[in-house]
């Protein structure tokens, strides 16, 4: 059964909590106490309602609010597939809990209230879900009962988000008309809406295929572990241990050491133990080399037929994470899947205006939350793609150095013949 990562984003009081709370509800993922406990607290006692966003609100101060602040994961199945779920907050002021909550998510279910429309925090979550190169985008119009069910009002939306979608360049964008509340189209149709002739959310979350996300093609294999047992049932073995994040390795496959650039041939692919005809992503394997080359963790073992870039100094389009600011010449850890090495951050080119993709030119410095386009110089050479080229070997993190803290996420976007991240809107 193969899982499914989504995150929820919109406007606050959008309903993206008890979005959440009513898929947990209605698909049965509820512990008899955990409802009992809900139930007791709930704000709408004396409307006999449940409140579900409590499922999720799970922090104090989120509770007194009435608000999100941290990312909150949920996770459920139905018979067709298991689910996991990030609930983003919706204030600007928690950007960063919103990247880290899509930087690993399939899918985004964004939350328009019926009666508003496209707002600004609309405009700028779906940014920062193109930033972050989602492959499937759901607009989930809420709160539909408050507009009477209105197919006009939906259908004024979805043109106005269209053009959101367009110029954002969204890719595979769905539109379901929904109640949270009541329930109506999330886990079943709704006979509210008989005009809607769509698939309920659930249905559409259980149908969608993740598999064509993952790139067969450019084969990435991030060495994470050398496997060298040493005894005397296995004198000669040298395994090198990872999660295959793009591509398919097969005995006979020329591959690439990076960044050292050396050439081998793979002898053997080894799967849970036994040896295999091949190995794809997103797969743990163990893979062997004709020859005895120097490799150890950091390193990635490319395709020779699909060559990765190396260098010492790209450009990265960087959200901000600390309350310390970012300032040109700071030093930091650099980590891009198993490899870590140390690094500057040269020169900031701009800082984005998430709302209105407005640049601010030569920047000082950045702030928390803050999107900024940057320079970043290594101290030895890391082997990388374009983020928009592949996810899974174009991403990567600052650290501090000294509190060993995650400062910043960063989207490498190096590549001369890329167009922008930021279309102009």
């Amino acid at each position: 059964m193969d899982i499914l990562r989504f995150l929820t984003a919109g406007s606050v009081d959008d309903g993206k909590s008890t979005l959440i709370g009513r898929l947990l509800y209605d698909s049965k993922s509820i512990m008899v106490d955990q409802l009992e406990a809900i139930e007791r607290s709930t704000k709408n006692r004396e409307e006999g309602q449940v409140d579900l966003a409590l499922l999720t609100d799970g922090l104090r101060a989120e509770r007194e609010q009435g608000i999100t602040i941290d990312v909150a994961y949920k996770y459920f199945s139905t018979p067709k597939r298991k689910f996991i779920i990030a609930d983003t907050p919706g204030h600007i002021q928690y950007t960063r809990n919103m990247v880290t909550g899509a930087s690993n998510s399939d899918l985004a279910i964004i939350l328009i209230d019926a009666r508003h429309g496209v707002v600004e925090q609309t405009r700028r979550h779906s940014i920062i879900v193109s930033l972050l190169n989602l492959p499937h985008v759901v607009v989930a119009i809420n709160k539909m009962d408050l507009v009477k069910y209105s197919e006009e009002v939906y259908n004024n939306i979805v043109i106005d988000y269209s053009q959101v979608a367009k110029s954002l360049g969204l890719k595979n964008v769905s539109y379901i008309p929904i109640s949270a509340l009541n329930g109506d189209n999330i886990v079943e149709k709704a006979e509210t809406m008989p005009w809607y002739e769509g698939e309920s959310l659930l249905g559409l979350l259980e149908t969608v295929e993740v598999h064509e996300d993952i790139n067969l093609t450019e084969g990435r294999f991030p060495v994470q572990y050398v496997i060298r047992p040493q005894t005397e049932e296995l004198p000669d073995y040298r395994g090198y241990a990872g999660k295959i994040i793009s591509g398919i390795y097969r005995k006979g496959d020329k591959v690439v050491v990076q960044p050292s650039g050396v050439e081998s041939t793979i002898s053997a692919v080894e799967v849970g133990g036994k040896e295999v005809e091949e190995a794809f992503a997103p797969q743990s394997a163990v893979l062997h080399l004709k020859d005895d080359v120097d490799i150890s963790r950091g390193d990635i073992l490319v395709k020779q037929d699909a060559p990765v870039q190396v260098a010492q100094e790209f450009e990265v389009v960087l959200c901000w994470m600390s309350n310390t600011p970012l300032i040109p010449r700071n030093r930091y850890l650099l980590q891009i899947n198993s490899r870590t090495v140390r690094c500057v951050v040269k020169e900031l080119e701009y800082k984005l205006n998430v709302n209105s993709l407005e640049k601010e030119l030569s920047p000082v410095s950045a702030g928390l939350n803050d999107v900024v386009k940057a320079t970043i110089k290594t101290a030895s050479p890391i082997a990388f793609d374009s983020y928009k080229k592949l996810r899974a070997n174009g991403g990567a993190i600052l650290i501090d150095e000294t509190s060993n803290v995650t400062v910043g996420a960063c989207m490498i976007s190096t590549e001369a013949t890329e167009k922008p991240f930021w279309p102009e809107i």
